[in-house]
């Protein structure tokens, strides 16, 4: 994305924005907001897609950040499921801090991190096998309580190539037809630390066979819903992903194949995407609940560096369940 890519945007308001907490923004498309905290800082944000995507403006991530301008990030997260700054200067103590104002951070099991900073891991070309990243996935499916959200933040970047696809796994959910979302709603799926993280890739020696088999150990498979129920919005989404589900319970295995073939190649669909072309100083926070992510692998031999913070969340909860409690 250029610099002119979201001046498409619509200018609906100038005012500040005024929420209601009941996030029913479905007709946000651009807005401009000024912190009750502060007398010059003017926050804008402008949609880049109907379902998924927005830049934000007038955000300093590395500074001391008000309770407002916090409650306004998280509350354009929610509209907008993924949503980028430009030009930032963070360091990994301040990435770390910034993604902390959201929730307590998680420690990933494989990935190297950045030192003194455990819970911002390295995703380096040169050093880590990443093509779990080159495939449409969800952050850590295959742990009972997957991420809130991630932050990532562009560290070396190679000449071209290396973007991000982000696609939004509410608005799959809601081009689906009625008779798909009710046989769906009751279903489970196996999500599996092994698909993303085989013992071939990361088990070449002794060591790592052992590192390998304490984390497989400490991270069984799970069952989450097929469908989700946002736990703050209550929107509906799509919860099974390519890099970590297995299979749909419950049903025959040669039924289950054929289902998330479907639902795998339906969650990719252009029209629920967003491609994120990075610049350097580029910040990507994204809503893990409800979206899934594809890391283009195009840009080989080059190096490409990231730092991504990720903040822990809750135990998926679907449709059936819901009305059970």
């Amino acid at each position: 994305m250029t610099h002119s890519s979201f001046q498409v945007a619509h200018e609906t308001s100038q005012k500040p924005l005024v929420f209601q907490n009941n996030y029913n923004l479905t007709n946000l498309h651009s807005y401009s907001y000024i912190p009750r905290s502060s007398n010059t800082a003017e926050v804008t944000a402008h949609a880049l897609s109907p379902h998924i995507g927005a830049i934000m403006q007038g955000i300093d991530l590395g500074a001391s950040l008000s309770v407002d301008t916090i409650r306004t990030i998280r509350e354009m997260l929610l509209h907008h499921q993924v949503i980028f700054f430009r030009n930032q200067t963070l360091t990994p103590h301040q990435h770390r801090d910034f993604a902390q104002a959201f929730g307590s951070l998680h420690i990933h099991p494989v990935y190297p991190t950045v030192p003194d900073v455990p819970e911002a891991i390295v995703l380096d070309t040169d050093k880590n096998d990443l093509k779990d990243n080159a495939l449409w996935h969800t952050d850590v499916t295959f742990s009972e309580t997957p991420p809130l959200g991630a932050i990532l933040v562009a560290r070396y970047l190679p000449q071209t190539g290396g973007d991000t696809l982000w696609a939004s796994a509410t608005a799959a959910y809601d081009a689906l037809s009625p008779q798909m979302k009710i046989h769906l709603e009751g279903l489970t799926a196996l999500h599996d630390f092994t698909r993303s993280f085989p013992l071939s890739r990361f088990g070449r020696t002794a060591d790592e066979r052992n590192h390998w088999a304490d984390i497989r150990n400490r991270n069984l498979p799970v069952e989450h819903p097929v469908i989700r129920i946002h736990p703050e919005t209550g929107r509906r989404a799509i919860f099974v992903n390519e890099g970590f589900t297995t299979e749909i319970c419950g049903i025959e295995q040669d039924e289950s194949a054929a289902l998330l073939s479907f639902l795998f190649r339906h969650l990719a669909r252009p029209e629920f995407q967003i491609r994120w072309r990075w610049q350097e100083g580029d910040v990507a926070f994204w809503d893990n609940r409800i979206t899934q992510h594809y890391a283009v692998d195009d840009y080989r031999p080059h190096r490409r560096i990231m730092h991504r913070v990720t903040i822990m969340g809750d135990k998926p909860v679907g449709p059936v369940h819901a009305v059970l409690s």
